[in-house]
């Protein structure tokens, strides 16, 4: 796989309130609040083309369908996802994964807002996308 650029970065917050204290109003950076004003996220903070405060229960929901992070399973404190050339390139890279010995969170699939992703969660907990964000890749 070839990995194109760093996407994003995103904490994930068990609180989502109290990271937002810290991120917005202690360290003043520019993060926007989503539709449900938990998920909050900048593309205006340079050397970074997205990052985000990003709620457990919303993590949980994208790689496992449920509010709940499964118990069992180590509970992520931060998620980084990597972007490739294109969606195809999101399956191939998690096929190339699975044959390497990983397991995924989730096969390649196309979000709603246009991302195609692929998770699996690394050794140190963290969650690991494969994606391909198409607007992220307009940008400069």
């Amino acid at each position: 796989m070839k990995i194109e650029f760093l996407t994003s970065v995103a904490m994930i917050a068990p609180d989502p309130t109290a990271s937002r204290d810290l991120y917005v109003e202690a360290l003043g950076l520019p993060l926007e609040s989503g539709d449900d004003a938990e998920y909050h996220h900048s593309e205006q903070i340079v050397g970074c083309k997205h990052f985000a405060v990003w709620p457990l229960s919303q993590a949980a929901e994208a790689c496992f369908g449920s509010a709940q992070w499964p118990e069992g399973r180590q509970v992520p404190q931060v998620s980084v996802e990597f972007d490739v050339a294109d969606a195809e390139a999101v399956s191939t890279a998690a096929q190339e994964l699975q044959q390497a010995g990983y397991e995924l969170l989730h096969q390649a699939r196309a979000e709603p807002w246009g991302q195609t992703v692929a998770r699996l969660q690394s050794p140190e907990g963290a969650v690991i996308g494969i994606s391909y964000a198409p607007a992220l890749h307009d940008r400069d």
